[in-house]
């Protein structure tokens, strides 16, 4: 069933891609959302009151919308796409529940971490829940393809979380380490969000490996944008959780190709403020201005890019639609966000 994308919007060159695909995927979110509202309850007063609490306080909701949006790019009128966002949603809320408390975050979205509200052990015990919830989802369709991937996704989330962890302030980390992390806790979540999507509408075996491919490339240039906006994007737009990564001792890119690059006074620079908390705006500025010597911002944003048009090209065996070109708009705009 083809998206409605508004005449009006498309029009409009101001209007960036995401907000297209809120509008079009916007009827068939309003039943995700009360959905997962539906699901998040429980005769636990702490279990509803947490998981509203992350689930409410907004977030783009870009996983599942593109669960929607894989659906619709064909001629099916799709039964279980519904259920499939729901239950991609969920699992990503349940990821950052965990993801938080690993990371020992204090803020989320804007609003004070769940964990730092109602502490560690009810954040991943709720986090728990909603992963419980979305497997419930998944066998009540009683599709097993759509359950085996992600439930496979949901495996390899966890390891790469472990891995990260692992990696942290690791001065020896390589670019393939940061690849399986990034395949990890984020490709893979979105590779598998377009694949149920595609198995929802029926869709071919070629069909679905082509959402699957997109949405896996899409992952990468949207976690490659996310690590260059931890320091500012490309233009070194300052803000007040930049640098959040690098305090955390998180092994991105940009760091991973400074290290390289660096002087040795600028490494031990770098060295001094990875995984330093008290690490300062004039330490991160200038950890930013090193980046910007050896051009290690650029070269995330051109691999980015490349991502990105991986993701599009993935799209070009796919029925010719307003959906389909949306979707490849969606690429262009998760890089865009970078500049």
């Amino acid at each position: 069933m083809e998206l409605a994308v508004p005449n009006a919007m498309r029009s409009n060159t101001s209007t960036d891609a995401l907000e297209l695909l809120v509008a079009a995927t916007q009827v068939e979110m309003e039943k995700v959302n009360a959905l997962i509202l539906a699901r998040a309850d429980s005769h636990v007063e702490l279990v509803p009151e947490l998981a509203r609490y992350l689930i409410e306080a907004g977030g783009k909701r870009l996983r599942p919308m593109l669960t929607l949006a894989a659906s619709a790019v064909f001629e099916s009128d799709s039964v279980h796409q519904i259920k499939f966002a729901a239950a991609v949603e969920f699992m990503h809320n349940a990821t950052l529940l965990h993801d938080d408390v690993v990371d020992e975050s204090d803020m989320r979205r804007g609003k004070p971490a769940a964990r730092k509200v109602w502490g560690n052990q009810a954040s991943v015990l709720v986090g728990d829940f909603l992963l419980g919830q979305a497997f419930m989802m998944m066998v009540e369709t009683g599709e097993l393809r759509a359950l085996e991937v992600l439930s496979h996704a949901a495996a390899k989330i966890a390891e790469g979380e472990v891995f990260q962890l692992a990696k942290a302030g690791d001065l020896d980390a390589t670019t393939h380490d940061y690849a399986q992390v990034v395949v990890a806790k984020t490709a893979t979540l979105f590779e598998a969000a377009t694949t149920v999507g595609a198995m929802a509408a029926n869709a071919h075996g070629d069909q679905i490996e082509a959402l699957r491919l997109y949405g896996l490339e899409l992952g990468w240039a949207f976690q490659l944008a996310d690590d260059i906006l931890d320091y500012g994007g490309v233009s070194g737009n300052m803000g007040k959780n930049t640098g959040d990564d690098l305090r955390e001792g998180k092994m991105t890119l940009p760091v991973i190709l400074a290290l390289e690059l660096a002087a040795p006074e600028e490494r031990a620079m770098i060295i001094s403020a990875l995984g330093n908390p008290e690490a300062g705006e004039d330490d991160v500025a200038e950890i930013v201005r090193i980046f910007e010597r050896h051009g290690t911002l650029a070269a995330a944003l051109a691999e980015a890019e490349q991502h990105a048009q991986a993701a599009k090209s993935a799209l070009g065996g796919l029925p010719d639609s307003a959906t389909r070109n949306l979707l490849a708009d969606v690429a262009d705009f998760c890089v865009a966000r970078a500049y």
